[in-house]
Formats: C-alpha cells, structure tokens, sequence
C-alpha cells in the first residue's frame, strides 16, 4: 500500500518535532560526569512509591470503562446497540493509534467498533465529536479553577514562553493561506456538485455524522451522563495527584499545584503529538521549576515516568484490545 507523499511528509515532520522537544527536554537533566541521564531516570524510578503508582494506573483504567459507557450511552441514543465491553476495546484500539498517528485514534476506534457491531463509522464519528467538544469545555473549567487559584504563578508562567506577537508578514502569509484554502474548498465543493454518485455517498455519510452529532440531545439519564463526564476528570486529576505522592521531591505539593500542574498537563496533551510526547515533556517540568521551584533534573524525571508510565498503560491496553477484538470477529465468523 502507497502513501501519498503529502501524508508521508507530515507523518515524518510530527516525528521530528516529537524528537527535537524530547531531545530539549533531556538535554535539561545534568548529571555528574560519566552517569547517563536515562540511568538518573531509572534510579528516580526505582525511588518511587510504587503503591502511588499502581493508584494513577487504577485511575487511568477506571477513567477509560468509564468513558467508554458514556460512548455507548451517546451511540445508544443514536439506535446503535453496543456493549460496554465492545465499546472499551474499540476506544483503547483508539488510544493505541494515537500513541503513532496523532488524532488517528479518533477514526480508528469508530472502524474498530464498526468492525464488531456494524455501527455506521459516520455515526460514531459524530458522537466522538460530541465527546470531544464535551472535554473542550471540561478543559476551560479546569483551567479556570487553575486560574482561580494559581492566577499570579500562571500567569507568570505564560509570561516565560516565547510567544511572540504576530508581525505584519506572518498576518500577510496567514490571510494568504486562508484564501486558498477558500480556493481549494470551493473547487472540491463545485467537483462534487457535478458528481452525482459522490454526492449521493456524501449526503448519506453526513446524514449519519449528524445522528451521531444529535446524539447528546436525545441520551435519556442526562444526569448520569453528566456525572460520568465529572468522574472522569477527577480521575484524571487523580492521576497526576498520584504521581506527584509517589516521589518525597513532591509529596509536599497540595491540591492546588496539582491543579496547575495538571493543568499545563492537559494543554500540553492536546498538542497534535503522538500522545503528546515532547510538548508535555517541555512544558510540564518548566511549569513545576517555574511554580514550585522543583529543581529542574527531578522534574524532568518525573515527567519522563508520568508519561511513560501512561504510555506504557496505553500500549499493553491497545495491543490486548486488539488481539481481543481479532479473536471475537474470528469466533463470530466461524
């Protein structure tokens, strides 16, 4: 199978990017003469309470079952039946895919569960939109709260990047861009127009994405989806709550710097990086060293384990969801 090589250039300059940041972010450890940083990495590894540790991966499994009843709940709504079962190994297929192909998850887990139950893919598409924008919002309450709390030391922080305001040529080069994209979309727009077959396909897939678009309005236990959608970001604070109580350095850290932390976290996370590797790797310790005053070498440890120790969840739950889901469609087939 060919790849077009627009795709093949991007796919390899997400992975340069995702390389350089990882790359920044180690070069910031400095150990004494003769030790490797990845072995400083291990020894912080070694010291850290693994009871915390095993907490943050029972949150990590409960915020995902969690998540994937409140997906069954929107399809349900739709009049697609699913399993809960069903539905969790399509979203960690999803969350696998992630971990390679940055916002590829999305659309792998609707052809995953399209795959087991013969949902629509446009049907599930649009209900992962819904959830999407559903966790857009979440993520402006949490950096509210944040604010609210933490406001001086933010915004401090924000001060240290360098964003640099947008001079007259990059505004230029932007409007540029726009208006070919204007171009290029109406040129697509006025070739399906004169294509009846594609145009009949289109109005069929946007009649299901619209279903699954519809869906968060018509889900009867509205209550209960609401609360499922508040369980599963305390969870996710939970999980970096876990991880700061696993190391003495940042024990002492309370409620609050948690909540900033777990803020940049989440800003970093939503950077279209294969699991947000590099950028959380780069912001997250700058944010500790800058806020908390954590000396540099041990937050960027830690970083490298609260990550990687998702990263590794996220794959053994990826690769088993896989094979569970090869093993259902043969047993289903036979």
């Amino acid at each position: 199978m060919k790849f077009p090589t627009r795709v093949v250039v991007q796919y390899v300059l997400i992975v340069a990017v995702t390389a350089f940041l990882l790359w920044l972010s180690l070069r910031s450890i400095h150990v004494e003469e003769g030790r490797n940083k990845w072995d400083y990495i291990l020894e912080t590894w070694n010291s850290a309470d693994k009871i915390w540790l095993n907490l943050m991966l029972i949150s990590v499994l409960l915020s995902h079952v969690i998540r994937a009843e409140r997906w069954r709940m929107l399809l349900q709504s739709t009049n697609h039946q699913t399993s809960l079962y069903k539905g969790f190994l399509s979203l960690m297929v999803g969350y696998l895919v992630n971990l390679v192909v940055p916002r590829g998850g999305e659309v792998s887990r609707c052809y995953n569960l399209y795959r087991l139950d013969k949902i629509p893919v446009e049907v599930s598409f649009g209900t992962v939109v819904v959830e999407r924008i559903i966790d857009l919002v979440c993520l402006v309450i949490v950096l509210l709260l944040a604010f609210s709390f933490e406001s001086e030391k933010l915004f401090g922080f924000i001060s240290t990047l360098p964003v640099q305001a947008i001079g007259t040529n990059k505004l230029l080069i932007a409007l540029s861009i726009f208006l070919l994209f204007i171009l290029f979309s109406s040129a697509i727009i006025w070739w399906i127009s004169r294509n009846k077959s594609i145009k009949a396909r289109l109005i069929q897939a946007w009649h299901g994405f619209k279903n699954g678009l519809l869906s968060i309005s018509r889900i009867e236990h509205k209550a209960l989806f609401i609360s499922y959608t508040l369980l599963i970001w305390v969870l996710y604070f939970a999980m970096s709550y876990t991880v700061l109580q696993a190391f003495d350095e940042t024990a002492h850290l309370g409620i609050r710097a948690t909540l900033s932390v777990f803020a940049i976290g989440a800003i970093a996370m939503s950077v279209p990086l294969p699991g947000g590797a590099g950028s959380y790797h780069v912001l997250v310790p700058a944010g500790m060293v800058l806020l908390y005053q954590l000396q540099q070498d041990n937050a960027v440890a830690f970083t490298f384990i609260f990550h990687g120790w998702q990263t590794i969840i996220m794959i053994a739950g990826g690769a088993i969801s896989l094979l569970l889901t090869a093993v259902y469609i043969r047993k289903k087939t036979d």
